[in-house]
């Protein structure tokens, strides 16, 4: 089975690299500075669950791209994604799965327009995992997870393959669920709120939660994300609503959202496809989001500021 990861960054750099490192057939599809890179320095990743210098990666890039892929994990920011969907088109045959690993929902509906609603599996995946100055893929914590699994729930003959054939070998955590979308919208529920809490504060879950209303304004921020799930008929489930409460009322906690840490870098962010889509869907649901919604000005007007 071959796989095709569309980048090779952060998420793509780690979990194509541990696929490649167990001798899965894996190609990264990437960009000419990148390619020259990897070809350079090899694809290095530095984590706490062991370091790995795998030399000369396959890579390939878009001008290059003539095969077809029995796998396209992409891993894309979603203000990417168009470009990286001209890149990899090539690549999708009439038996390709389209593994997406972005955030949020809204892709879905671009890449089935694309490729076909029967192509397109969802994704999902929890990891800290970053570039460094080096462009080495920094492993931040020993969290490392991949879900995935067909859209209606079903197991497949495709899901099966994927699973026993490359994740299993990946060891990363991999598991296929039979509910992928319930699972996806209650991680957007955290990363909004996360993201929205984080960025609008400017400052870490436990700095905020040290600050005059502090817990009430994260747990608000969580309320109005579940909302807007549960009006889509995906409310969060107890026992995972829990869990991300603790998360998000740990005093001291250092956790901020990945988006922050772009902010801080001066880096473009998922700005619409986290907040905005959500908001957007709340006000078709006709559910009020006060705090989502500053948030997502807020992203705005940094996103007007950077130019």
């Amino acid at each position: 089975m071959r796989i095709l990861v569309v980048g090779a960054g952060a998420i793509g750099g780690y979990f194509g690299g541990r696929m490649l490192q167990a001798g899965c057939d894996v190609t990264f599809l990437v960009r000419s500075r990148r390619a020259a890179e990897l070809a350079d320095a090899g694809l290095v990743i530095k984590s706490p669950l062991g370091d790995v210098t795998l030399k000369n990666p396959p890579a390939v890039q878009a001008n290059q791209l003539a095969e077809q892929f029995d796998v396209v994990l992409l891993s894309c920011k979603a203000f990417d994604l168009k470009d990286a969907i001209k890149s990899f088109a090539p690549a999708v045959g009439p038996n390709t799965a389209i593994l997406p690993l972005l955030n949020g929902m809204r892709h879905l509906d671009t890449l089935d327009t694309k490729f076909g609603r029967e192509r397109v599996l969802g994704g999902l995946c929890a990891i800290a995992v970053t570039l460094n100055e080096k462009r080495e893929v920094v492993h931040l914590q020993p969290l490392q997870s991949l879900t995935f699994g067909e859209r209606d729930g079903k197991m497949t003959d495709r899901v099966r393959a994927i699973a026993e054939m490359i994740m299993a070998k990946g060891n990363f955590g991999s598991k296929t669920s039979d509910d992928i979308i319930q699972d996806m919208w209650e991680k957007w529920v955290f990363l909004a709120s996360l993201a929205a809490s984080t960025c609008l504060m400017r400052t870490s879950v436990g700095n905020i939660l040290a600050s005059p209303g502090g817990k009430d304004f994260v747990l608000g921020m969580l309320d109005e994300c579940s909302a807007v799930a549960a009006a889509e008929g995906h409310a969060p489930r107890a026992p995972y609503l829990e869990r991300i409460h603790g998360m998000l009322t740990a005093e001291g906690s250092q956790m901020t959202a990945s988006m922050f840490r772009d902010i801080k870098a001066g880096a473009p962010v998922e700005a619409d496809h986290v907040i905005g889509d959500l908001v957007a869907r709340a006000d078709t649901a006709k559910v009020p989001v006060p705090k989502l919604r500053t948030a997502y000005t807020h992203l705005k007007a940094y996103e007007r500021q950077r130019g």
